[in-house]
């Protein structure tokens, strides 16, 4: 044997080990947040990674995991079958035989010394072990709802599948499921309640949830399943006025933190999140490119919303990562312009890590949503405030930096100081407190050079 092919051994079976030492995501004792097995809080911050296993090459696949890595992002969504009629890889391998999710195409055996060797279910192996490394959790997506909506996966086959996913994955660490995919599911119920006992069946270690169509919750469907152990809505990409479906009841447009009011109240007491807001540098709903894009400050307002409501993390999206978008991508959609190397930098991506940090910088599981500590908050829309406190400390946020009154009586602690934090790029500056009880009014500090940083919070603390 020459010295490559022990080296390459050496490679696999480090990635194996470590790969090991990163340790299962588990719901935490209260119910309401994510911790790690061996007791740490972790603060989900997703990215839609959603075409990662086919669009990317290997080598492309370990630079996207290294930025995302970098940038403070921790679980990966993505799509195991996107398309159950096309589902095959940028190296040319099928992931099922005839478009039948019951039957997987493998090759036992394939060699990690021959890439060439490698299947499609190879190549997924590589990435997720490749995640593991990094410490980031992939987010697996079984099989995308447009196909179980076109009749294309059956409860049967449905079955058949969820069972070898399980069965594959079972001893992987970083493995969290996400059945569903962008669609009610109420389209196609028997399908995915399959597909959700089948999997936890017989991997019952790790978390599970259920990604719905824009503007709904997996809560309305699935809050009572077994096989669901946190809820996840998307609040979608249209704007207040494109917006077609506040009408309904639970449905609430652009106001991401009234559907955490809504799961939050439901028992039994599981986790909620956004699991996909508007994307970055996508226009305003969707489809007509000629419409504004949704930028940074959008996703920082999203982000803030829904943690501050009681919500257990934040998923971000940006249009050409999303889709992995290339030079000649035929299947481009949304008006995209950028490729995914360059918008993997987008300033929201970058900032981002900022409310994970902010979060993890004080105690975590005593986190609960507290609007009873704001004043007047009457505003609507991008005038609403959301307040959050735990132990010793507490938070206000406001998206465009008018002042705010706080009933500091309220807070179950005597304020010694108080600053302000700039979700644009993590920094602190001090905020007067001329008073330790009572109702106080802040005002946040202006705008800086950028047009769109108007969104401060304020930090209190014991």
């Amino acid at each position: 044997m020459n010295r490559l092919f022990y080296i390459l051994i050496f490679l696999v079976f480090q990635t194996r080990a470590t790969a090991q030492e990163l340790p299962v995501l588990k719901i935490s004792d209260n119910h309401r947040f994510f911790q790690t097995a061996d007791g740490k809080p972790f603060f989900w911050l997703g990215d839609t990674g959603w075409l990662l296993f086919v669009r990317l090459t290997r080598e492309e696949a370990i630079a996207y995991l290294d930025a995302r890595k970098q940038q403070g992002f921790n679980v990966i969504q993505v799509m195991v079958l996107h398309d159950v009629k096309n589902a095959r890889n940028i190296y040319g391998d099928d992931a099922i035989e005839d478009a039948d999710v019951s039957k997987p195409l493998t090759t036992p055996g394939a060699d990690p010394a021959d890439p060439v060797a490698y299947d499609f279910w190879d190549h997924l192996d590589f990435i997720i072990r490749e995640a593991a490394k990094r410490g980031l959790y992939m987010a697996l997506v079984p099989v995308w709802g447009s196909n179980v909506k076109e009749g294309k996966v059956t409860p049967e086959k449905a079955a058949v599948f969820a069972e070898f996913l399980a069965e594959r994955y079972k001893d992987q660490p970083n493995i969290i499921w996400m059945n569903g995919g962008d669609i009610k599911g109420n389209n196609g119920l028997n399908v995915w309640n399959t597909i959700g006992s089948v999997i936890k069946k017989h991997d019952p270690n790790h978390v599970m949830t259920f990604h719905p169509r824009g503007r709904y919750s997996s809560s309305e469907w699935f809050h009572h399943a077994a096989w669901l152990d946190f809820n996840m809505f998307q609040s979608g990409h249209r704007t207040y006025a494109q917006d077609t479906s506040v009408s309904e009841k639970n449905h609430f447009g652009e106001d991401n933190w009234k559907y955490v009011n809504v799961d939050y109240r439901l028992r039994p007491v599981k986790p909620t999140l956004d699991g996909e807001p508007s994307y970055e540098n996508i226009p305003q709903g969707l489809h007509d490119s000629l419409q504004p894009r949704w930028k940074a400050a959008d996703l920082r307002r999203y982000a803030y919303w829904n943690v501050f409501a009681g919500g257990a993390g934040f998923t971000y999206g940006e249009n050409a990562v999303m889709q992995f978008n290339t030079k000649g991508f035929k299947s481009a959609n949304y008006g995209v312009t950028d490729e995914w190397p360059v918008a993997l930098h987008a300033p929201g991506a970058q900032q981002m890590r900022f409310i994970k940090t902010l979060m993890l910088s004080h105690d975590y599981y005593s986190r609960v949503p507290a609007q009873e500590l704001l004043v007047g908050n009457k505003g609507r829309r991008y005038d609403y405030l959301l307040a959050t406190k735990g132990r010793g400390y507490a938070m206000v946020y406001t998206c465009n930096g008018k002042p705010f009154k706080v009933d500091l009586s309220r807070l179950d602690f005597k304020p010694s100081t108080a600053k302000w934090f700039y979700p644009a790029n993590g920094s602190y500056a001090p905020a007067t407190l001329n008073r330790f009880a009572g109702v106080a009014v802040f005002d946040p500090p202006a705008a800086t050079s950028d047009a769109e940083d108007t969104d401060r919070v304020l930090v209190l603390e014991e």
